[in-house]
């Protein structure tokens, strides 16, 4: 049997090797464009910023360590150019020509495009993109002397980048035509990110395009000048572009196989392609989203490389079949991580999926143990308490709960199973109960009518129709708190629940703290006292940063006692 894959590093070489262990007796050959066949594409960024000092640690894999280890026949500066399905060739471009190539199988892993704005300047010399290990030598090579940096797009690659230029001493200016960064997060997670970002001396320009690069004037000095569409003018020695990429599917468009409305090609459960004798794997692919259902392209590595492994098992006989992608990400911001998993809020309007959400604030580890820190933590369920997905943005910790809430979602967890998760606990590592359980118990209490809470989209209905009641104490209240809100720390909550009911003249009571666990514990008391109550989802942390400019009073305490 001969296996053809064109495209290396995740996709490809993965579907390589795994038909390798396979098969002793295949003969396998794989066609890279580039000059590298396999390396660490998501390490580029931490090269530029100095973190992994030398290049040659991104490369993986050479041809020649291919061909000893796996008797891999690996050819680099190889270019596919065409596929013949009838006669189950392909066309390749060589060193020594243009040759023909017959297939049994062939395996598709062509990767992705980075998308170009169309605006002008792109092709001017300090304008880059981030997705080759000869693109992240020449950016470590310029960052050495660099001052000023632009970074268009603050998606996972540009918050990286970003981060690796300002490791370096460079001024950034980061570029987002979405009004927030990373997009994937909800905007109250996406917030925190960004505070972050500004915190380490970023640029922040959210909600404008760049709408063009040209050669700086004399009075900027040397190297370019970034228009942006709200009429700013940024000048930059190194302008990286990272807006996004596209499926590079050109080939299989080509020789008629089916792709998706975004250009991905459309695979079945064994990466196979409309072709019986042609399997894709990669950041080229379409898959199904595992909440939403939709389907498209999701390029992340850790899909690819499964995507790989399954169409081997595939070519030789075996069924594996996919499992729907949830997107899990992760990406760090400084002293910040932030990772998601699932379907986020505006995923699921767009899809018309019903939900709820639910935050949390609780601490990384026990909060006796020194160094303790917050971890901002938001589930998405459905109205039934399954589990549709989750986030995360905090110092340390993040990581492992969207891992573990990742694996609860493949699991088709809901609120309950997700409360009575048995989880490792020492007080350095998290809590007795620990932030996953968090979640999952304030979820159950939605979910079976526990808890009533109201959210920053209610807060104008809050305002003209409602008493609201802040529980925290009378210093926290002073230091910021809603112009209409009354203080009554929840300790006293009982003692004044009169004089709550005087003020409330019949008005819903709704209730709120810094993070939302003394206002539930407020809240309680109230609705068993007879109030349509109703507790602020993750308290002032949530709504400060779900509802930009908004004004706090400062001030002593007002009383809530008639």
């Amino acid at each position: 049997m001969r296996i053809l894959v064109i495209g290396g590093v995740a996709g490809g070489m993965s579907a390589a090797a795994r038909a390798r262990r396979l098969d002793e007796h295949a003969e396998i050959i794989v066609f890279e464009k580039g000059r590298y066949v396999s390396f660490a594409n998501c390490g580029l960024p931490y090269h530029v910023g100095g973190e992994i000092e030398h290049d040659s640690y991104l490369l993986l894999h050479s041809p020649d360590s291919l061909k000893a280890e796996l008797d891999l026949d690996v050819r680099i500066e190889h270019e596919v150019i065409g596929i013949d399905r009838d006669a189950q060739t392909v066309l390749v471009s060589t060193p020594d020509g243009v040759q023909t190539f017959e297939y049994d199988a062939l395996v598709l892993s062509p990767g992705a495009d980075a998308i170009v704005p169309p605006i002008d300047g792109m092709d001017l010399p300090e304008v880059t993109h981030l997705r080759t290990v000869d693109e992240a030598r020449n950016l470590a090579a310029r960052a050495a002397t660099a001052r000023r940096a632009v970074v268009m797009g603050a998606g996972f690659i540009g918050l990286e980048t970003a981060e690796a230029f300002r490791h370096r001493g460079i001024d950034v200016t980061l570029v987002e035509l979405a009004p927030q960064v990373l997009p994937p997060l909800a905007p109250e997670m996406s917030a925190l990110v960004e505070k972050e970002l500004r915190a380490h001396g970023v640029d922040v320009r959210t909600g404008v395009a760049a709408t063009g690069v040209t050669a700086a004037s004399s009075d900027l000095g040397d190297g370019v000048s970034v228009h942006l569409s709200d009429g700013g003018e940024v000048p930059a020695d190194i302008v990286v572009v990272s807006v996004g990429v596209r499926p590079k599917s050109g080939l299989a468009r080509e020789a008629g196989l089916e792709l998706d409305p975004r250009g991905a090609i459309l695979v079945d459960e064994q990466q196979r392609t409309s072709d019986p004798h042609i399997w894709a794997a990669g950041d080229a692919t379409a898959v199904r989203h595992g909440v939403t259902g939709q389907v498209g392209p999701v390029p992340l590595a850790g899909p690819a490389n499964r995507q790989g492994r399954r169409a081997a098992d595939s070519i030789m006989g075996r069924v594996d079949n996919a499992q729907p992608v949830l997107g899990t990400a992760i990406v760090r911001a400084f002293d910040l991580t932030a990772a998601t998993t699932g379907a986020s809020p505006r995923m699921l309007d767009a899809a018309g999926i019903e939900y709820f959400v639910v935050h949390t604030h609780p601490a990384n580890h026990a909060g006796y143990y020194p160094g303790s820190q917050v971890l901002h933590l938001m589930g998405v369920f459905s109205p039934e308490g399954r589990l549709l997905g989750a986030q995360a943005v905090g110092p340390d910790g993040a990581d492992k709960r969207i891992d573990v809430l990742a694996t609860a979602l493949r699991a088709g967890f809901s609120a309950d199973d997700i409360a009575e998760l048995e989880l490792a606990y020492a007080p350095p590592f998290g809590s007795a109960k620990d932030p996953v359980n968090m979640l999952g118990f304030l979820a159950q209490n939605v979910v079976n009518g526990t808890t009533k809470v109201w959210t920053a989209a209610e807060l104008d209905w809050v305002r003209d129709n409602a008493l609201l009641l802040d529980v925290r104490s009378e210093r926290e209240y002073a230091m910021g708190h809603l112009p209409e809100a009354i203080n009554l720390p929840h300790t006293h909550i009982r003692e004044y629940i009169e004089g709550v009911k005087q003020i409330a003249a019949g008005r819903p009571v709704r209730v709120l703290c810094a993070s939302g666990v003394r206002s539930y514990y407020a809240h309680r008391v109230l609705a068993q006292h007879g109030f349509d109550s109703a507790t602020l989802d993750g308290g002032m942390f949530t709504l400060v940063d779900a509802v930009p400019g908004l004004e706090l009073a400062t001030g002593a305490q007002q009383a809530a006692n008639a």
